[in-house]
Formats: structure tokens, C-alpha cells, sequence
């Protein structure tokens, strides 16, 4: 009988615990339009509650919405508004927001100084030039901020600081310098949302209305090594397989590139399933600046190594293996992905169904990993066999598949050879 190349199966206690941060969370609130129409969320990270506000979390609260992933559908045609700062304006990562479907909330300036204020209408006009729209609150609605209010789709009252008096006089003053739509927040009773309405305010934000709801996910963060290698990949123009290559052999940053392309933030309306397709939808441009981010809000350490080279030798085998059966119909990507991400629940340190449910997968990924249906199941069920030495279980499906020892063997000889020179 021929069997497998490894003699031991790898259980959890193979690994070091993998290295993850505190679950992100992000709380999202309705905006309701005056029909009671939900047309869109405004977006608060809450991961960073207790953290003192710098650079650095504007970078994570960035990577945290990019990274969510509109499991259940409810953002998908729904405007996005994201509170921002001015130093994650000047940051360039909003490159990666598609603009149509982003609302950018902006705050007054510490220092209201005219010089200061005047400085900053370039960059707010280049971002209305990129399509982005952008909200101001009622501290912003008087005359030193005069050269921006032409600039702003929204404007944004809080019932909690601004009177009925001034919330009318901040209508009348922004609607001679522009054509904003209007917005309140903190709505906590029927009486103040038919009274804003009448004097013009065309959406609303409050408990009375929907509370905020918690979004809740594990995030991954790849090594420092691995994401500096795919910097200076990107920075030389290297190839798109070259690209694809590095990213495979890291099931971290795969992870989180399948989140982010297929997250509410891209503006996507199909799903992305393969990594090739997401490097070439990117483009090195924003390949660039997805893996900075990515750096910035990364630790040192990362995913055990013996993880890590298990998760790229389990995709690759079953790659091979699918390629080894002429008119196949399981999809060579997909095998992959189902090989890497058999082992989200050892590095998310969860159930492997809550593990899945944070990304959007390709169909059959489900079916194969949580309840072994499906074409790919097999090829799932063959390489676990060959890990664990299970002679009786190799023998059964070799010959479900029509593999021979030999075809086996060789492939997964060829998985160790791609992994070891991929360096993982």
C-alpha cells in the first residue's frame, strides 16, 4: 500500500499560538433619509476606545473598515460615512476607497486660524475632484470656515449641542454659500425629527431612530518580514505571478487581501475569488498602498511558521491534485484557497465556521471545509489523509479520485519543493 510522506498528523498543539490582535470592532449607525429609509451608515471603530488618538490609529481605524466584510449584505448599496482626521486626509490611503461610496465626516481644526484654514482648500477641493463627498458639523457653519462650505455635500447638526435657533440659522447661512444636504444627529424623539424636517433637514442619525450596531472580527496581521517583501516587490514593478506568488505563501496577507477587495470600502459588485484576480483589479498603485497600510498597523511575529508552511503546503498539494484529473471541474484557485484557509481556526483562535464567516469565499469553500460536500471535498479529505498517515482513508479516496500512489506522492513531493522554495 502506498501511503503518505508525513508520519505524524498536526494538531493545534504543533503551533505556537499564532500572533493576532484584539478583535476589531467597528460600530455602524443607520442614516435614515425623511421616508425612514435606510441610505447609509456612518462608521465608528470602537477597538480603539482606550487608546490615545495618534497617526497610528488612524491607520488601524482605516484597515478596520477596509477590512470588513458586509457578511450579511446590509452595505452593499449604501453610502459609507467615515469619520476622518486631517492627518489621515494627508495620508494617502484613501486611495484605496472607492469614492462614489464614501462620505468623508471632517472636523474643524484645534487652531481656527484664517491662515490655516485657507491652507487647507486645496487639498478638500483635490478630494471633491476625486469624487469624494465630505460632511462638516455645525462648528463649521460660520464665516471662518467660508471658503469651505461650498465644498461640502453634507452639513451635520447635533441636537445635542446646537439649539432649534441655531440649527436654522446654520441652514440659512450654508445654503448662501453652497448647496449642502442636511443631516442631524442624537434624534431621540418623534417631536425633534418632524421639527427638523420642517425646517429642511433631509436625514437623520439617533437612538430614536437605530441604535448603533457592533460589528465584530478578528483581524490577522502578517509578519513584518513578509509585508516588506511585498512592498519592494510592488516598488520594483515586479510581475503579476511574482506578486501572486509571495501573497499564496502567506496565508495572512492572503487573508486579509480577499477581505479587503471584497469589502463594503472597495465599491466591488461582483466578488473576487482568485488572487490574481485581486492583484490585477489593485494594480500596483494600490497594491502599494494597501500593503503600507497593512505595515503600519502590523506586529512583529505573526502566524507560527509551521502554521503558516502547513496552510501553503495543504493548498498547494490540492492544487496539484485537481490539476492531476483531466476535465476536472473543481477550479485549481479554489482548491487552493480551501487548502490555506483549512486552518483560519488555528490562527483566529475560533470556530472554523465563525472563522469563514468573516470573509466572503468562493462557492464551495463552505461546502468543502464545514461540511465536506462538494467537489473539493475529496482533494480536502486526501490531503488530511496524507498528514495523518491514514493508509485506509488514502487507499478509498485515490481511488474515488483516480489518482494513483504514485500521482499522489509525487504532488505532494512537488507541494514540499514550491513551499521550501518559496521560503516558507
Amino acid at each position: 500500500m502506498t501511503t503518505s510522506l508525513l508520519s505524524s498528523p498536526i494538531t493545534d498543539s504543533d503551533f505556537a499560538s499564532p500572533s493576532t490582535q484584539a478583535p476589531s470592532t467597528i460600530a455602524r449607525q443607520a442614516i435614515v433619509n425623511v421616508r425612514k429609509e435606510v441610505v447609509g451608515y456612518e462608521l465608528f471603530d470602537r477597538s480603539q476606545v482606550q487608546k490615545d488618538h495618534s497617526s497610528a490609529t488612524d491607520a488601524e481605524m482605516l484597515f478596520n473598515v477596509l477590512s470588513l466584510v458586509d457578511a450579511d449584505g446590509q452595505l452593499t448599496h449604501k453610502t459609507l460615512h467615515i469619520n476622518c482626521t486631517h492627518a489621515s486626509l494627508a495620508g494617502g490611503h484613501l486611495e484605496l476607497i472607492h469614492p462614489s461610496r464614501v462620505v468623508l465626516e471632517i472636523p474643524p481644526l484645534p487652531d481656527e486660524s484664517a491662515d490655516l484654514i485657507e491652507s487647507k482648500v486645496p487639498s478638500l477641493m483635490d478630494l471633491q475632484k476625486r469624487g469624494f463627498k465630505m460632511a462638516f458639523n455645525e462648528r463649521m457653519v460660520n464665516p471662518v470656515y467660508a471658503s469651505w462650505l461650498p465644498l461640502a455635500s453634507f452639513i451635520k447638526f447635533d441636537l445635542s449641542v446646537a439649539s432649534r435657533d441655531q440649527i436654522e440659522a446654520g441652514i440659512r447661512y450654508a445654503e448662501k454659500l453652497g448647496q449642502p444636504a442636511f443631516m442631524v444627529e442624537k434624534v431621540e424623539s418623534e417631536f425633534q425629527y418632524h421639527d427638523m424636517m420642517d425646517l429642511g433637514v433631509k436625514f437623520f442619525q439617533g437612538y430614536w431612530l437605530s441604535k448603533p450596531v457592533l460589528m465584530q472580527g478578528q483581524t490577522l496581521r502578517p509578519a513584518h518580514a513578509n509585508i516588506v517583501q511585498l512592498i519592494n516587490m510592488v516598488r520594483r514593478q515586479a510581475s503579476t505571478d511574482q506578486i501572486e506568488t509571495l501573497i499564496k505563501r502567506d496565508p495572512t496577507i492572503s487573508f486579509n487581501l480577499l477581505k479587503y477587495i471584497n469589502s463594503a470600502g472597495f465599491g466591488l459588485t461582483t466578488k473576487i475569488t482568485s488572487f490574481r484576480q485581486a492583484v490585477m483589479l489593485l494594480g500596483l498603485n494600490k497594491m502599494f498602498r494597501w500593503a503600507a497600510l497593512l505595515l503600519s498597523t502590523s506586529k512583529e511575529g505573526g502566524s507560527a511558521q509551521a502554521l503558516r508552511s502547513t496552510a501553503v503546503v495543504r493548498g498547494r498539494l490540492m492544487e496539484l491534485l485537481v490539476a492531476e484529473r483531466p476535465n476536472n471541474p473543481a477550479d485549481g484557485d479554489i482548491a487552493f484557497v480551501v487548502g490555506i484557509f483549512s486552518v483560519l481556526d488555528v490562527m483566529l483562535k475560533m470556530p472554523l465556521q465563525q472563522a469563514l464567516s468573516t470573509i466572503l469565499l468562493p462557492e464551495g469553500v463552505e461546502d468543502a471545509l464545514l461540511h465536506r460536500k462538494g467537489p473539493l471535498a475529496p482533494y480536502l479529505e486526501l490531503t488530511l489523509a496524507c498528514e495523518s498517515s491514514d493508509a485506509t482513508a488514502f487507499a478509498r479516496l485515490a481511488t474515488e479520485l483516480d489518482l494513483t500512489g504514485h500521482q499522489i506522492n509525487m504532488a505532494h513531493l512537488m507541494a514540499l519543493a514550491w513551499a521550501e522554495n518559496i521560503g516558507v
